[in-house]
């Protein structure tokens, strides 16, 4: 396994149409959920576990992706509101 591409690598699958951007608003919305189901129940010992050699821990995954996606949210906030948005680095 190439650890460097855990899920593979980004591809796009030709046109993008109206039905793949809602079927990934859905995949979004059902983030939340789907994690918790995930972490639900697990020990400190397993959520401090990382998930592969010299990687992040569970619980690492876990905070990284809620302030990952405060973090867009707050972009496009400021983005859809500001005269002349600046695009700010992540």
């Amino acid at each position: 396994m190439d650890l460097c591409y855990p899920i593979g690598h980004f591809h796009v699958n030709g046109k993008i149409n109206r039905e793949d951007i809602q079927h990934w608003i859905d995949e979004i919305a059902q983030a939340p959920v789907k994690l918790e189901e995930a972490v639900n129940g697990l020990s400190a010992e397993q959520l401090d576990t990382p998930y592969r050699p010299d990687g992040w821990t569970v619980r690492q995954v876990v905070h990284h992706l809620a302030d990952s996606h405060l973090n867009a949210l707050t972009r496009f906030k400021l983005g859809i509101t500001e005269e002349q948005p600046t695009i700010r680095p992540f």
